[in-house]
């Protein structure tokens, strides 16, 4: 059973155009400054406060947390933002391209999110759980949704589209030409009933987002003298996806040096694992082949036939396979979370900037990879197996600052 509940948001009454910003975890402190630059409403001055402070600014220090509280009571003030009289539902459509998707706005419960109801695929790194754990207690709120997906049914999907033929809350386009939408739900009972037939929610994108939020709603637990069950920091700010709507693009690697070979002997090594084809296409035509750009050459790479694959969900995957046959026993990268000389070039920057990298002298080689689907997603998270760090690249991107939760 999916607990899902309405909250009543903090958001914009106007600028919502200049409020909207991306999410504080795919851009950096330079590219937020720029892109927060003459735009005070910006949410970045919220989710990256140090853009607000002096170049070199430890990012974990007290004064950017303070920053992040001034910031946020003046954005409160100067937009301004208001909280919804009533608990409400919201839908949230995203039409990049050809691509449409349409999701609930809603808060899901922390318990189930510990107890697994809502499912996980990757590990979280400590200090970035503390960041927003710490940014979450600071600001007594949760500014970026994480991202759910389930396994769609069809009564969902006609109230959903019931509900956009009202007027919208907001309809804008980001500069990078996403168009987002959204709407008030009115009946939220019945969209509420509906998923409590969903067994299971399972997280997409924002897995430090909600282990913050169980960590925040543990610590505001012991500092209440009257816990009841019923908090809002019992429940974490999310949007959920139907699984067919979802759309994942390949997350690719590159590589700084050839662990000291020369062109031929690293070939001659990956020709050991990998059948090797030349003047491939830049990107794989389907699952279990790899692309490998080098020297100013597409090489094609595919397992010979005979290879045997471990068991399990994760140890089938590309990502998986690209690690174990080459990246550790080739290029000695045992580690990729630790291992400075890899690199992740995910989403839409695609082929182009694999090739601008080895061209550049950035990178030695370059992989591009097949993406991983949605369905070895859920796959793996029924398995309670963990998929390798950077194994997927959700596109469309939400925003942050158009719905807020406070708890």
């Amino acid at each position: 059973m999916a607990v899902i509940r309405p909250f009543r948001a903090l958001r914009p009454r106007a600028n919502a155009q200049q409020v909207a910003s991306v999410p504080y975890d795919v851009v950096n402190t330079d590219e937020a400054r720029a892109l927060a630059e003459g735009n005070p409403l910006s949410f970045l001055h919220v989710s990256r406060p140090e853009i607000d402070l002096p170049p070199g600014t430890d990012l974990y220090s007290d004064a950017v947390y303070r920053k992040a509280v001034e910031n946020f009571e003046k954005l409160i003030v100067t937009c301004p933002l208001e909280k919804e009289a009533e608990p409400s539902l919201y839908l949230y459509r995203l039409i990049m391209g050809e691509h449409e998707q349409t999701g609930i706005v809603a808060v899901c419960s922390v318990d189930e999110y510990d107890n697994n109801t809502i499912r996980k695929h990757e590990r979280t790194r400590r200090d970035k759980e503390d960041d927003r754990t710490r940014h979450m207690l600071m600001l007594r709120a949760q500014t970026g949704p994480v991202f759910l997906t389930y396994r769609g049914r069809s009564d969902i999907d006609d109230q959903v589209s019931a509900g956009l033929g009202a007027e919208p809350l907001y309809d804008l386009t980001a500069p990078d030409g996403v168009r987002h939408t959204i709407w008030r739900v009115d009946d939220t009972e019945a969209l509420v009933k509906s998923f409590e037939s969903v067994p299971l929610l399972y997280i997409a994108d924002g897995h430090h987002r909600a282990a913050s939020a169980s960590r925040a709603r543990a610590e505001l637990q012991q500092q209440s003298f009257a816990h009841t069950g019923k908090e809002d920091y019992n429940y974490f700010l999310t949007v959920i996806f139907p699984d067919s709507q979802m759309q994942i693009l390949a997350y690719n690697r590159t590589v700084k040096d050839l662990n000291g070979m020369s062109k031929e002997a690293f070939l001659d090594s990956v020709s050991t694992q990998f059948s090797i084809s030349e003047n491939a296409n830049p990107e794989p035509p389907k699952r279990g082949h790899w692309s490998m750009y080098l020297d100013g050459k597409w090489y094609g790479l595919q397992l010979s036939p005979a290879a045997t694959l471990p068991a399990g969900t994760v140890a089938q995957l590309d990502v998986s396979v690209l690690q174990d046959r080459l990246l550790d026993p080739i290029l000695g990268i045992k580690d990729v979370r630790t291992d400075k000389r890899v690199d992740f070039i995910g989403g839409l920057r695609g082929t182009k900037e694999l090739e601008r990298l080895v061209n550049e002298g950035k990178a030695a080689v370059a992989f591009s990879l097949f993406p991983t689907t949605v369905g070895e997603l859920l796959m793996v998270s029924d398995a309670n197996e963990i998929m390798p760090p950077k194994s997927t690249w959700f596109e469309p991107k939400l925003r942050d600052g158009l719905l807020i939760h406070t708890i």
